[in-house]
């Protein structure tokens, strides 16, 4: 990464969206510019967990004007995240199908452990050096997440569904301000939150640290008010519990440092930010700067470095957890990547890193059953929480493990009429069916091309003869890709 690149984060909230912009100088990211829309896309999910067309346009639309502004930026310089109410909504794919197109960028819909570990990246980044044990608190619009963490490194996460917009949506609906609706709002959000005692209890942190809006909005109150800028207090919080009782609504509020955009969310928000302070027996909490956002444009860096990527690290621990056989995995990605290089175009860096890491883990779903090993990986990777790497990532990774045998068409037609995805499941199938006898190949002579929609594999002479089970598999695969808009060429010598 180069001083002077420009980046840019775009965070999908429940309640707002959010573009960050800043310039990478010397290992540090500058602020350059930042953008926000009070979307409320959280507020248009509908009884049945589907986004309703108002919401979805009201997206749409953050996202065109967002878009605009990001024109010209290429692609490994952006990077969009979704988080609570996109990971809830059964339609989705058809908001981020069509957001992604308007906005020129894909997005991505990151796991709660994810988003945490995002965030504590951004809370960190922002705060200076220090060995301090920090509690990082982000109450959004449908989830909260809680981390522990000492400097860069956040050691234990957690997500949990209640937010600002689903608590304010869920107790403060027609705007009224009752004590009977705090109580209740509070002692439902303390039921939610009761697990995260065991392991965030108050002997594991030193410093409390809160994150995005909710926090933001309730130390901007307490500072307007006379309290220490950036500083919330059990005391500050009563006090504006009381002054929200005294308005008796939402639309009488008075309160200087209330933005307009948080005045609906501000009753939900403080009952659960009241919850985390009664729950973990917290007595001030820090107003961080840093969020999610800052947490993405950094993980952009790391992720331009395969040696700093953090995928890489979770690969390795995954096949660990699952008892993966090391060699051969090696062995298959490593067959696997250079056939891969030999065919695919320029700057197929970023595939064949996604490629080797399927590879990798081709195999880990033999910890369940050894005849269905490929179905039973695929589903551990559809449904892991795996830092580092957003939801749609590891769909992707488990479409490749689940296609590295049998029929090709049982995939999804639209990820096999990409020609990206067919030529990295290609590779992956070859390399498999070269390794079939769990030692190296011979692949001396052995070359793969693409040229349009036609996949050429040749060997060198004799080859065929000298190993006729790998032969015979190959032709298999031909047969294999026969009915999908790919065909697969073999010249065996």
């Amino acid at each position: 990464m180069h001083n002077g690149t420009l980046l840019a984060a775009v965070d999908l909230g429940s309640n707002s969206f959010r573009l960050e912009i800043g310039r990478f100088e010397h290992g540090h990211i500058q602020r350059m510019e930042y953008l926000k829309e009070t979307v409320r896309l959280g507020n248009g999910l509908d009884e049945e967990f589907n986004l309703t067309r108002e919401a979805m346009q009201r997206g749409w639309d953050c996202l065109a004007r967002f878009g605009e502004r990001l024109a010209g930026f290429e692609r490994a310089q952006v990077r969009a995240v979704a988080t609570q109410t996109l990971r809830e909504a059964r339609n989705r794919d058809e908001f981020l199908a069509r957001g992604g197109e308007i906005l020129g960028y894909p997005i991505d819909v990151v796991s709660g452990p994810e988003e945490a570990r995002l965030i504590y990246q951004g809370v960190a980044r922002l705060l200076p050096q220090s060995d301090e044990r920090r509690l990082v608190v982000d109450i959004g619009g449908r989830s909260t997440e809680f981390i522990l963490g000492q400097q860069f490194r956040p050691h234990t996460v957690a997500s949990f569904r209640v937010g600002s917009v689903a608590w304010s949506t869920r107790y403060f609906a027609d705007g009224q301000f009752t004590r009977q609706a705090f109580l209740a709002a509070e002692i439902a959000a303390k039921a939610v939150l009761d697990e995260a005692l065991g392991t965030f209890r108050p002997d594991t942190w030193e410093i409390a640290y809160g994150s995005s809006g909710t926090a933001g909005a309730v130390g901007d109150i307490l500072a307007a008010a006379g309290g220490t800028e950036g500083l919330i207090t059990a005391e500050g919080l009563d006090w504006l519990q009381d002054r929200l009782l005294r308005s008796h609504h939402a639309d009488r509020v008075r309160l200087e440092g209330l933005k307009e955009d948080r005045r609906a969310v501000i009753g939900g928000g403080i009952s659960v930010l009241r919850a985390v302070f009664d729950l973990l027996e917290i007595r001030q909490m820090h107003v961080a700067q840093g969020a999610l956002r800052q947490g993405a444009l950094y993980d952009l860096l790391d992720r331009e470095q395969p040696e700093t990527d953090l995928r890489t690290t979770t690969v390795n621990g995954l096949m660990q957890r699952f008892s993966v056989d090391m060699a051969q995995a090696e062995r298959v990605a490593r067959v696997a990547s250079a056939l891969f290089t030999q065919a695919a175009p320029l700057n197929s860096e970023r595939a064949a890193r996604k490629l080797e890491w399927a590879a990798r883990l081709h195999e880990i779903g033999g910890i369940i059953s050894h005849s269905e090993y490929h179905r039973h990986g695929a589903y551990i990777l559809d449904h892991t929480d795996a830092a580092g790497f957003a939801v749609s990532e590891l769909h992707r990774l488990g479409a490749l493990v689940l296609g590295q045998r049998g029929k090709v068409r049982k995939l999804e037609i639209e990820l096999i009429n990409d020609a990206g995805f067919s030529l990295q499941l290609l590779s992956l199938r070859i390399a498999v069916a070269l390794c079939h006898a769990r030692r190296d190949p011979d692949v001396e002579g052995l070359s793969m091309r693409a040229v349009g929609t036609r996949h050429t594999i040749s060997t060198r002479p004799g080859w065929a003869a000298a190993y006729p089970q790998s032969a015979y598999l190959l032709r298999e695969e031909v047969v294999a890709w026969q009915k999908t808009p790919w065909e697969l060429e073999l010249i065996l010598g």
